[in-house]
């Protein structure tokens, strides 16, 4: 609310439930009455209870066990499998296999032949690759080949079904 609206403030703000003072006086009535026949609450504290108390809690400490049962917060098992796992994770950060770096002189040349057969690449897409002053470097042209090389490369790599002409 607004200061200024205080003093305008017309109900106190509590009610009372309907038809509560018409049964007011018998409800009071029951309730002197009840106090009168009951005289016990039900809760009895036995005699000399409080007296003797604290020789009581003494006699259960001493005669309890002087080597409480330790419960450890770190047992061997679950420091085992914690030094596991830090010890595969840091074997795993540290391997030869994340830190390798592959170049163009790592690579074998098998590798290589083998990518080419295996993706089914086109002749134009392999030259794409080369650049003129590459071509230029290899001399195919003036190579020499020996019989027994070409015929053993002939009959190990060619299919003589396809040769034969129908």
């Amino acid at each position: 609310m607004k200061k200024h609206e205080l003093h305008n403030i017309k109900s106190p703000g509590f009610n009372l439930p309907e038809g509560y003072f018409d049964a007011f006086e018998e409800h009071l009535l029951n309730e002197i009455k009840l106090k009168q026949t009951v005289k016990r609450h039900g809760f009895k504290v036995p005699e000399g209870y409080l007296d003797a108390i604290e020789d009581h809690i003494m006699d259960k400490i001493s005669s309890t066990n002087n080597n409480p049962k330790i419960i450890q917060l770190f047992n061997r098992k679950s420091l085992l499998y914690a030094a596991s796992a830090a010890a595969c994770l840091a074997l795993l950060l540290n391997s030869p296999l994340l830190n390798t770096k592959i170049t163009w002189d790592s690579l074998d040349i098998e590798t290589v032949e083998n990518y080419i057969v295996n993706e089914n690449l086109e002749t134009y897409e392999i030259a794409s690759l080369f650049s003129e002053e590459d071509l230029e470097s290899v001399d195919i042209v003036n190579y020499t080949f020996n019989e027994e090389t070409l015929e053993t490369y002939l009959l190990n790599h060619l299919n003589i079904e396809n040769l034969i002409i129908e």
